[in-house]
């Protein structure tokens, strides 16, 4: 995949931006109680995930209703959220930050306490001479540190990129699999079409209690064809990113490919992919299983994880 960033042109990356970004990005100060950052819940360690179904992490301590997302590849992805509610990393950042459950910031309180910390201010001021310490400087910083998030240094891209590094015969018949039985949604070389999917995890999606929550995309759309489809997960990394789906549900790899091969259910909505003639699902045997998840790993970018640039 190439490394050039993509850029919003109202908010164009500089080495002072990227600077405030990360300090803002691990810093609690942005939260109610000073305990939480964005770091609590995206940990580069786990691929700027935090390894739990539903986190309780937040300020009120009480589960979210979504997994964390990853924040691999941040760049590309048009559409954040399980559900596409933001359209750009920008408007993405008042959601945590003010949200009860995680870091329930009072963003007025939050800007006074920046403005009384010095480093802040010219920090700030360095970044962005226009707009000093405020909502906008805050998001667009942020914004433009996870931009840099990039991993394009796996094992599989050395091997495409013809580095010296050699794919197992398992982890080949790996990537032949992939290509032939997923890669329909998880398009390479980013691993994601970057679009809307139901994959089949329930037959209905009714959840008053959660405001919609659980109708996926159609909660943004309104559009009836929209129930129960959710944004497809870049798979780079995804060895460190479990438990997977929009609510964690499925703890492993190896219980992701059993609910394609055995645990699809059927709605109207159900993407055609997992349809052919009166069958659901995509059959995937124990072998191709084992070679599956030997090529998913081959994904890992162990320079991304450990990376000082994006490490406080």
């Amino acid at each position: 995949m190439g490394t050039v960033l993509p850029q919003n042109e109202r908010n164009m990356i500089t080495e002072e931006g990227v600077i405030l970004g990360k300090k803002l990005f691990y810093d609690p100060i942005l939260s109610a109680n000073g305990k939480v950052s964005c770091a609590t819940c995206h940990k580069p360690e786990l691929a700027f995930t935090d390894g739990l179904a539903l986190t309780t992490k937040g300020v009120s301590g009480q589960p979210l209703k979504r997994n964390v997302p990853t924040l691999t590849n941040a760049a590309w992805i048009e559409g954040l959220f399980w559900d596409g509610g933001a359209n750009d990393l920008e408007s993405l950042t008042f959601g945590p930050l003010t949200h009860e459950d995680e870091m329930a910031a009072d963003l007025t309180q939050v800007l006074a306490q920046l403005k009384e910390d010095d480093e802040y201010v010219s920090l700030f001021n360095n970044a962005f001479p226009e707009l000093g310490v405020s909502t906008s400087a805050l998001s667009r910083a942020l914004s433009q540190f996870e931009r840099t998030l990039v991993s394009a240094d796996s094992k599989y891209d050395r091997y495409v990129r013809n580095e010296g590094v050699n794919l197992s015969e398992e982890e080949l018949d790996g990537l032949l699999l992939f290509k032939e039985k997923c890669a329909g949604c998880h398009a390479m070389d980013h691993f994601t079409d970057y679009s809307y999917h139901n994959n089949g995890l329930d037959a209905s999606f009714v959840n008053e209690d959660f405001e919609g929550i659980f109708q996926g995309r159609f909660r943004i759309t309104r559009d009836s064809s929209d129930l129960g489809k959710y944004k497809t997960p870049t798979l780079r990394n995804i060895a460190l990113t479990a438990p997977y789906m929009h609510d964690g549900r499925f703890a492993s790899l190896e219980e992701v490919l059993e609910h394609y091969n055995s645990g699809v259910k059927y709605s109207g909505t159900l993407d055609a992919l997992l349809q052919s003639g009166d069958a659901i699902g995509i059959a995937i045997t124990e072998v191709e299983k084992k070679n599956l998840i030997l090529f998913l790993n081959t994904l890992t970018d162990t320079n991304f994880i450990t990376n000082p640039q994006f490490k406080n």
